[in-house]
């Protein structure tokens, strides 16, 4: 599946994930208004088996599937600390 990821201007650490390009049309007008300007970070097909710095491959298909986007927060004020790629 290709996906297309987006980072936002609003919230650092934070990146959209859709399945079409430039395609919001799923995600839901909090979400967007919270986010503010999405930039395209980048675009590459996703499989189960592929690598992802700090998701699940897996999970994050699983939630294109079901609606059509997934959002990654890299945010140690949510998690406690840095993943372990960013250290």
């Amino acid at each position: 599946m290709n996906v297309w990821v987006y980072k936002s201007d609003r919230k650092s650490g934070y990146y959209l994930y859709v399945t079409a390009k430039d395609d919001f049309s799923a995600v839901p007008d909090t979400l967007l208004t919270r986010l503010g300007k999405l930039e395209l970070a980048l675009e590459f097909e996703l499989h189960k088996k592929r690598k992802l710095a700090s998701e699940n491959a897996e999970t994050v298909l699983e939630n294109l599937r079901q609606q059509s986007y997934h959002l990654q927060i890299n945010d140690p004020l949510v998690y406690g600390s840095l993943p372990e790629y960013s250290r």
